[in-house]
């Protein structure tokens, strides 16, 4: 079952289960990937899905420190919510010594030789890790790798 296909599943059991905020979150979910669709006329496979989760994960998180930073915990609270749901979808993300392995692998195949390097090597790091690590401490392991 394609990962596009356990969302839709997802929905409908939600809907049954009368899990509003599940529900809502999903919604959002299923909005962003057909607006990516429609916009670039093409279907999405998982890679591509696993992406507009990141993204909206990483929306998510954002707004989290926003809020918290704002005194809204109310409003904290909902991103975190819809945060736990977005990351279901997620595949099992790398830890911080793989990430480190593979940028310097990475960084090893492209012959990388300094911090000019750091966009050669980002491009094939996304390539690869698309998904798998979040892409901050991705770049953060991509420039010390790059420095030292």
């Amino acid at each position: 079952m394609s990962l596009k296909d356990r969302i839709t599943e997802d929905m409908k059991s939600a809907m049954r289960a009368k899990e509003s905020e599940r529900l809502g979150t999903i919604r959002l979910l299923q909005a962003a990937i057909k607006q990516k669709e429609v916009d670039e006329r093409i279907t999405l496979d998982d890679t591509a899905v696993i992406g507009v989760i990141d993204k909206m994960v990483k929306q998510r998180k954002d707004s989290i420190t926003a809020f918290e930073q704002g005194g809204r915990a109310d409003l904290a609270a909902k991103e975190a919510a819809e945060l736990m749901v977005l990351q279901a979808y997620l595949p099992q993300r790398l830890s911080t010594d793989e990430i480190a392995a593979e940028v310097k692998a990475i960084v090893v195949e492209v012959g990388a030789k300094g911090p000019g390097d750091m966009g050669k090597v980002m491009g094939a790091v996304k390539a690869r890790l698309a998904g798998k690590a979040d892409m901050s401490q991705v770049s953060a392991a991509v420039k010390a790798a790059l420095a030292g």
